[in-house]
């Protein structure tokens, strides 16, 4: 009986660990789309940024 309860508190406990988790993950996410849309608006041309490949040696 004690195993069941132990069991059940661990579940519940994952359970809330995992839902902090996706939250932190979702605000993350908003976070960076609001910058990219911050910076975007923030830009001097309509072109996008050019990514440069680094040199050879």
């Amino acid at each position: 009986m004690i195993e069941f309860e132990y069991h059940k508190v661990r579940s519940a406990q994952l359970i809330r660990e995992a839902e902090q988790e996706r939250l932190a993950r979702d605000v993350a996410r908003m976070r960076r789309a609001a910058r990219h849309e911050g910076s975007a608006a923030e830009s001097h041309t309509d072109r996008p940024r050019r990514h440069r490949i680094p040199r050879t040696a």
